[in-house]
């Protein structure tokens, strides 16, 4: 069996609505021993395979991030199930089948993917966007379906209570933002702040997570707080309104790709050169923070817990390698990825892995108890500090970030601002 720590993709079929088969080397059947086999299984798993579903925007403006979501997971098992596929607790050996549909980042197109895999899969996993995954959670609650380690930083989808049947993956939206408020305000100088977020949870918790970070801090004054809608397609009016105030900080808590790059150069047009915060999914250095023109900036910061595959060192190391050579291998992934993405789902693949070793019985009974057990799993390419704990009740697997500057390719490590 494939130990999770070896980087592996799958196949992606990128179209409007995806179907994906990571068939493998099928071994499959009773490999001997196991736990008690007379539980009635779930609906998505055999003795043989478990199929996972995934509802992700695979067109539009998160495109780029969505595919990611679907590459890196179905690109793990693909490999897995070369090699043989996944040893249960149960002691039955299974290949993992991936069924993913496009969800445009369309929270009603999310909630009518959910209807239409709800009876085929064992579990929903990985799909980007608060929206769309708060589209179709309650149902997913009354269906008692699994909708976890998903790619979205909303704190109720980690709360045991509302979201029984949940959990998340990345780090809430509030652990962001009071990791970058923190670092602003023992900087120790004076800084002014203008705001821009996204007039949803999304923004609301970015925001808050700031203001907690910064509170009873005197030498940090936010002068102006300003939303736009994530339909929206341009944001040039109030970019304009904020860079009157003259504020050298600008939080911008914006999940649009376009948006984002669109913002950076109007500033530099506006000749408004303040430190930047990005959030971790819409800091790619590659597909946003270069083109957008950051070197512009005095700084350009984001917070991370994994290695960037756009890094220029990530390749070096053999295992950085191994999983650029199986993204093109399996998942028909050709170019360097140039969103996080693709490693977080690639992280939820070996993350589900573990899980998989440890259940007992073919069910998403068994399956939610034991996702629950998993603390201090270095996932592969995580940052030093960072791990996978699903155990605290209110937190998403990885609550741990560190705070990143833009040096011109990539992100460095800092613990002072400026």
């Amino acid at each position: 069996m494939r130990k999770s720590t070896r980087s592996v993709v799958g196949i992606v079929a990128l179209t409007s609505a995806v179907a994906l088969t990571l068939a493998g080397c099928a071994r499959g059947g009773d490999s001997g021993g196991g736990a008690d086999a007379s539980a009635e299984p779930s609906p998505g798993i055999t003795d043989t395979t478990l199929t996972l579903g995934i509802t992700t925007p695979l067109s539009g403006a998160t495109a780029g991030p969505g595919t990611c979501t679907v590459a890196g997971v179905t690109a793990y098992f693909g490999a897995v199930n070369a090699a043989g596929g996944v040893e249960f607790g149960d002691g039955k050996t299974r290949t993992i089948e991936i069924n993913a549909l496009d969800d445009g980042y369309d929270p009603q197109k999310a909630k009518s993917n959910y209807d239409q895999l709800k009876d085929s899969v064992f579990a929903m996993t990985a799909g980007l966007g608060t929206p769309t995954n708060r589209a179709y959670r309650e149902a997913a609650i009354a269906d008692e379906v699994p909708q976890v380690l998903v790619m979205t930083g909303d704190p109720i989808f980690s709360d045991q209570e509302e979201s029984p049947w949940q959990l998340g993956f990345v780090p809430i939206y509030q652990n962001e933002g009071e990791a970058f408020g923190k670092l602003l305000a023992e900087s120790g100088e004076d800084h002014k702040v203008a705001v821009l977020l996204q007039n949803d949870d999304y923004g609301d918790g970015y925001v808050e997570g700031f203001k907690q970070g910064i509170e009873g801090a005197d030498n940090i004054e936010i002068v102006k707080e300003l939303t736009y809608e994530a339909t929206d397609t341009s944001v040039d009016a109030q970019l304009t309104e904020l860079a009157s105030t003259g504020a050298d900080v600008f939080f911008n808590a914006m999940s649009i790709t376009p948006l984002v790059i669109s913002s950076l150069q109007k500033a530099q047009q506006l000749s408004w050169l303040p430190s930047w915060f990005l959030p971790s999914n819409t800091s790619s250095p590659g597909a946003i923070v270069t083109p957008g023109g950051g070197e512009a900036f005095p700084g350009v910061y984001t917070v991370a817990f994994a290695q960037s595959a756009s890094s220029p060192t990530f390749a070096e190391a053999p295992e950085g390698q191994q999983f650029l050579d199986d993204l093109k291998q399996y998942a028909d992934y050709p170019d360097t990825p140039a969103f996080p993405h693709c490693v977080w789902s690639y992280q939820v693949g070996a993350t589900l892995q573990q899980v998989f070793e440890k259940m007992t019985e073919p069910t998403r009974e068994n399956f939610m108890e034991t996702l629950r057990t998993i603390e201090g799993f270095e996932a592969p390419f995580m940052l030093e500090g960072t791990a996978v704990n699903t155990t605290e009740d209110g937190l998403p697997a990885v609550s741990t970030v560190v705070v990143q500057k833009y040096n011109g390719k990539g992100y460095a490590t800092v613990e002072d601002f400026g």
